[in-house]
């Protein structure tokens, strides 16, 4: 038998039957944007890493104000949540080159929606045979970078991806 090392899927295991509140506020209200995973402050919406990503680079956009879908959420902080889209696409194509990309969100827990209380837009970078035997067969993805190293690169590319 093979055994992967995946020290970051314990700390999910052990405190997702933990976890109280709305991770997306507590990450925006935390006041330490490399610890929460917060790549970039917009004035209506936030850029942060997924900390349990299906692919490196797998980022979120999400608004400060707490709705669970596009009905409650304003106009500007839609459109907003559109132009961040753009330029995270932008810094994680020149970080990681990938292939392709998936942007879009899950609306409530029947769609699929992890968090489904808190709107979030998801961008996925992409690469041709990303979805290995690991995946399909065994349930388990395998990210080659760390989510911190991640981070880093892509609050250096935000900051130097103009909007």
């Amino acid at each position: 038998m093979d055994y992967l090392w995946t020290p970051w899927r314990y700390q999910f295991v052990s405190q997702a039957s933990k976890e109280t509140g709305c991770i997306f506020c507590q990450a925006a209200q935390l006041g330490d944007d490399a610890r929460a995973l917060i790549g970039h402050r917009g004035q209506k919406n936030f850029v942060i890493l997924n900390l349990f990503p299906y692919t490196t680079g797998h980022s979120m956009i999400v608004p400060y104000a707490h709705v669970a879908d596009l009905a409650a959420c304003d106009s500007e902080t839609l459109a907003e949540m559109m132009t961040l889209a753009r330029r995270l696409q932008m810094a994680l194509g020149s970080l990681y080159h990938p292939q392709g990309f998936n942007v879009g969100m899950n609306l409530g827990r029947a769609a699929g929606a992890g968090v489904a209380d808190h709107l979030h837009l998801h961008v996925l970078p992409r690469w041709t045979g990303d979805t290995n035997f690991m995946t399909t067969i065994a349930e388990t993805r395998l990210e080659p970078e760390d989510v911190s190293v991640t981070y880093e690169k892509l609050h250096r590319a935000l900051a130097e991806t103009s909007p």
